[in-house]
């Protein structure tokens, strides 16, 4: 536990700590009393209830639309299918930037809904949401189909037998067992969309900001420390409560239940309600996945002289964005991938160590352990990125100019992807084979590499395919450390939309689809790796 416990304290605790210090505390002690005075401030209050409304309805927008994904998922088999379950789940993996940029060549001005009717949706919060749907979908499918796919049908059954209708025994028998699933992951949906910065503030506009965004804001554009240190800890504070819940219900799911072999469960579609349901689940999955990714692409190609490569080719040029790269963009393909294999390298050593030592500790100390873990992914990235400019700046830590300061913050993302991926995996091993390599004389290091390592060797590519996928993507805290002469592609993405001109549009456009694609091969890897394929583990 040294190693997580000591990174985890240098780079993530230090950073944030330092940031909220500078914020709140002068040479008269520490200023507790600008919660009071931030937080009744109007602007605030709106930010507040929009970054929790918006959430709210994020979730339950999602669990509508993707619940009968999930049903069609776990319990039908149709042709296709384990392509489709992939496909799905690419925008998970985008970076928000790719998303925001998707929704914004689909709703917004220009973009394809513009043309054909004359309808723009960007700057208004129906565009937020549906990207919301959009990039969560996947984690309502994959973590409650997970579970359906599991349930023992003949309980239900049974239930039609003595007397239920349709409704009344899914209702009764299925939807109680599946509620700490649809409780997790729902907390899942709610802590992405209420930390949500990328696609807000893409589709957004100045109408609407959560608090990541007024963080980024205040932080980056109004240089009010102590504003951002006080919404920081509101917004700690909200992601710590969250993911004790969300620790609480998948206990629940993973202790309350009996599960069977998800391969007696699924069937053909039987009956027009089947097919109708597995058609509209289809038809969803083409607007609403399918649509966005594909507009994407084509406007990637659709240059003022017509179809071609225009975008692509200006890729190459530092000048051709009217000044916004000091290097050409393309290089910033090149610098994503070497940040995230680095990111990636590091999460693996970090994670790994982390996890096994979550599977060799029990009692509270360990349970707080694994819930820091989790930290990252909703304390805001914004924070830790400025807090990296301010604190990794002196000997024998001055890292403000060194390339590895990127690769150290997106490897604070993608550690819980590997612990989450590895622990379940880790967990399952029978510690009676480390005992038997004991007696037989070998050392703990080589016990691990000859009884653990052949078992998860799987499970930790997974693992490492994740990290680099989200490290690829990782922007919140890029934008800050980033250096102008090596953008990563978020960063440059950003950048580009962030200037008037068809040419930087159509970079973005062009960039974005460079970045899909690399998220999507990887995705498609992890998915012919992934030992049991109905698995609910994400």
């Amino acid at each position: 536990m040294a190693v997580p416990l000591a990174f985890f304290g240098l780079f993530f605790a230090y950073p944030v700590t330092a940031i909220v210090g500078r914020g709140l505390k002068t040479d008269t002690g520490w200023q507790f009393d600008r919660f009071g005075e931030v937080l009744a401030r109007p602007d605030i209050a709106d930010v507040l209830w929009f970054t929790t409304w918006q959430a709210l309805a994020s979730t339950v927008l999602t669990l509508l639309i993707a619940l009968p994904g999930a049903y069609v998922f776990a319990r039908l088999e149709f042709p296709g299918k384990e392509l489709l379950r992939a496909v799905v789940t690419v925008p998970f993996v985008l970076p928000t930037v790719v998303v925001g940029t998707a929704f914004l060549a689909l709703l917004g001005r220009g973009g394809l809904l513009d043309e054909q009717a004359g309808i723009r949706l960007d700057t208004t919060v129906w565009a937020i949401l549906l990207a919301h749907v959009f990039f969560n979908y996947a984690v309502i499918v994959r973590t409650v189909g997970g579970l359906w796919a599991q349930l023992d049908p003949r309980q239900e059954e049974a239930a039609r037998v003595l007397g239920a209708g349709r409704f009344a025994a899914w209702r009764r028998v299925t939807l109680p067992a599946l509620a700490p699933a649809v409780a997790a992951a729902s907390l899942m949906v709610f802590l992405f969309t209420f930390s949500s910065f990328g696609v807000v503030l893409i589709l957004g506009g100045p109408a609407y900001s959560t608090l990541e965004v007024e963080v980024y804001r205040q932080t980056a554009q109004l240089l009010d420390l102590s504003t951002a240190a006080v919404l920081t800890m509101v917004q700690f504070a909200a992601i710590g409560a969250i993911l004790a819940l969300h620790a609480w219900t998948v206990r629940r799911r993973e202790s309350a239940l009996r599960l069977v072999d998800p391969g007696r469960t699924t069937h053909r579609p039987r009956g027009w309600a089947r097919r109708t349901l597995l058609g509209a689940v289809l038809l969803t999955i083409g607007l609403l996945v399918v649509a966005p990714l594909a507009v994407l692409v084509e406007r990637s190609f659709d240059t003022p002289g017509g179809y071609g490569l225009g975008f692509y080719r200006a890729l190459q040029d530092a000048g051709a964005g009217g000044g916004t790269f000091l290097v050409p963009p393309l290089e910033a393909i090149w610098n994503s991938l070497r940040y995230a294999l680095a990111a990636t390298a590091i999460a693996l050593v970090v994670g790994g160590l982390a996890a096994a030592a979550l599977t060799r500790r029990g009692g509270r100390f360990v349970r707080g352990f694994d819930a820091m873990l989790m930290l990252p992914l909703g304390v805001s990235a914004v924070t830790v990125g400025f807090g990296f400019l301010i604190t990794l700046d002196e000997p024998p830590l001055d890292l403000r100019t060194s390339w590895i300061l990127v690769p150290l913050a997106q490897a604070l993302v993608g550690v819980p992807f590997v612990v989450r991926t590895m622990l379940p995996v880790l967990r399952a091993v029978d510690g009676r084979l480390r005992e038997a390599a004991a007696v037989l004389g070998a050392s703990p290091l080589r016990a691990w590499r000859e009884v653990d390592l052949p078992l998860v060797r799987r499970a930790l590519l997974i693992a490492a395919g994740f990290a680099f996928a989200v490290s690829l993507g990782e922007f919140g805290a890029t934008v800050f450390i980033a250096r102008p002469d090596q953008p990563t592609l978020p960063v440059a993405v950003a950048r580009l939309l962030g200037r008037a001109g068809e040419l930087n549009y159509g970079q973005a456009m062009a960039l974005s689809t460079i970045l899909m694609l690399v998220c999507a091969v990887s995705l498609l890897v992890l998915e012919r790796l992934r030992p049991d394929k109905t698995s609910g583990e994400f």
